[in-house]
């Protein structure tokens, strides 16, 4: 079929949301290229109080906008302009005064910024759903043979430029380019409206959409030969988290970098007293509580300073000026994450220019939503690890009772093995890891490699606690454990063998506790 192979503009059709940019670009697609504008609403409003000619939509459909603007754009007289083949449509437009429409400029109804604040109502959210929008979008990137459809405010400058170079027209590479820009766009508000609707029914989806956009390309993957790259859910960028982090100062991050951040940020989060914890390749090296800050930090390195070079660094109260010096001093460290960063924290910080510093603002809550797994062929999806544990929920199985202080540090060490790698084997005292065993084929193992860090790092073992995150299938996960003096073990409880496991305790005279809650990790 004959076509025009670069059509020239002549009419543009603009309705944004987002009205960034808006009027300079409006105003010079009329002053400097003789396109007429078409307009709606609130965008009509702009361009007219900012002296840019445009016509009502109204006025080009002769048809008044109805139910308080659910409908004004759905009309022949707009998508017969958009979507005419110019070459064998010119029959049926004139018998019916249908004008072509050569540049559809839209972006949506705010509905992912809307759903975003944890006060909107479902009432409000449906509201914000827009259906004219997307429609016209739609429409202009299917007719991209001689449409061109803007949605995103940063290819205004692009779009005029290359209009000025062609003599008011857009090549048809722009146009296919845009085209698909533009199915990618709907696309993922489909997708939005979609998940929120199946997330207020608690249902879990029958497909799975994407509401992801890329942040940035990454250097590499976890190896220099995998490409990779960052992307974020653009429904959850008011929770604080890797992905809305503002950073600071150094390198750019790594793909290793954002995993090990987001397993450090995630696992501090739980904590209210001053935390801090150390992770290295995945698993927690060091985590500590403190009277403050730097005393929290100073205890997690301690529980393993060969382990934490290299490391990520994360906090859940504003990184003070102290704790940054005394980081300084002690190690090399790739990230540190908190929310805040005080002034002089920043400054010393900036001494060591390749050190990656990321301010979330906010602490905020462990996330409630799903996680994503791929795998060969498909996704795995599950709710994240949220669950919590209180003294009330326990369940004391062995002769001898724990002691307060055991409880604590029980739990205390229940939160970290939630954030270590199965099979996880956990050891603490006083609110600090002593020994941490993860990833290992047995749990056995897990245990032993937590006892030998323990004593290689020169802690006193005798009176610590012990986690593990799912059940001892035999009692020689106890044995070794009372081979170094631990005396007080947590663990879900379920075996075939828990008689076996709790007789284990009672002969080492060990305190067991039963949590009936697993925490793989995998």
């Amino acid at each position: 079929m004959a076509h025009t192979a670069n059509p020239k503009i002549k009419r543009a059709l603009v309705s944004v949301s987002n009205k960034e940019g808006i009027v300079e670009f409006c105003d010079s697609l009329s002053k400097n290229f003789g396109v007429e504008i078409i307009s709606t609403g609130g965008t009509l409003k702009t361009l007219l109080d900012a002296g840019v000619e445009a016509i009502d939509i109204s006025q080009h459909t002769g048809f008044p906008e109805i139910m308080d603007g659910r409908v004004k754009t759905l009309h022949p007289k707009v998508h017969g302009g958009i979507l005419s083949r110019r070459e064998i449509d010119q029959q049926v437009m004139s018998e019916n005064e249908i004008k072509e429409i050569d540049l559809v400029v839209v972006n949506l109804y705010p509905f992912i910024e809307t759903i975003s604040k944890k006060e909107t109502t479902l009432e409000v959210a449906i509201e914000n759903i827009d259906i004219g929008g997307p429609s016209m979008v739609r429409s202009a990137a299917k007719n991209n043979l001689y449409v061109g459809v803007v949605v995103e405010p940063y290819d205004y400058k692009k779009i005029l430029d290359e209009i000025s170079l062609n003599e008011g027209s857009l090549t048809l590479e722009t146009r296919r380019n845009l085209a698909a820009k533009a199915f990618s766009h709907t696309a993922n508000y489909d997708a939005a409206i979609s998940s929120y609707l199946n997330e207020k029914q608690g249902k879990i989806p029958q497909y799975l959409f994407g509401k992801y956009e890329l942040k940035q390309e990454l250097r590499y993957g976890e190896n220099p030969h995998q490409s990779a790259a960052f992307y974020t859910n653009t429904s959850q960028l008011h929770e604080s988290s890797i992905s809305s982090a503002e950073q600071l100062q150094g390198k750019d991050l790594s793909y290793n970098n954002i995993a090990d951040t987001d397993a450090a940020y995630e696992c501090v989060k739980t904590f209210s007293e001053p935390a801090c914890v150390i992770v290295k390749h995945a698993n927690p090296c060091g985590i500590a509580l403190g009277n403050n800050l730097k005393e929290a930090y100073e205890r997690a390195f301690e529980s393993d300073e060969t382990s934490a070079f290299g490391g990520i660094i994360a906090f859940n109260m504003e990184l003070d000026n102290e704790t940054a010096r005394q980081i300084i001093e002690n190690q090399f460290v790739e990230v540190i994450i908190a929310p805040g960063i005080s002034s002089k924290a920043q400054e010393t910080l900036s001494s060591k220019e390749n050190i990656r510093v990321l301010d979330t603002q906010i602490l905020g809550k462990p996330d409630n939503g799903s996680k994503l797994l791929s795998v060969n062929g498909g996704l795995l999806l599950q709710d994240n690890d949220i669950a919590s544990l209180s003294i009330e929920d326990l369940q004391i199985v062995s002769k001898r009772k724990p002691s307060e202080e055991e409880i604590k540090d029980c739990l205390f060490a229940w939160k970290v093995c939630k954030y270590v790698k199965s099979n996880a084997i956990v050891y603490t005292k006083n609110n600090q890891t002593i020994g941490i065993g993860a990833g290992q084929m047995s749990r056995i193992d897990s245990a032993k490699i937590a006892a030998s860090k323990a004593i290689e790092r020169g802690f006193k073992t005798q009176g610590c606690s012990m986690a593990s995150d799912a059940f001892f299938p035999f009692r020689d996960g106890i044995d070794a454990a009372a081979e170094i003096g631990i005396t007080s073990v947590i663990q879900p409880g379920g075996s075939m063998r828990d008689q076996e496991v709790i007789d284990a305790a009672n002969e080492a005279d060990m305190s067991m506790l039963f949590t009936g809650i697993r925490h793989f990790r995998h």
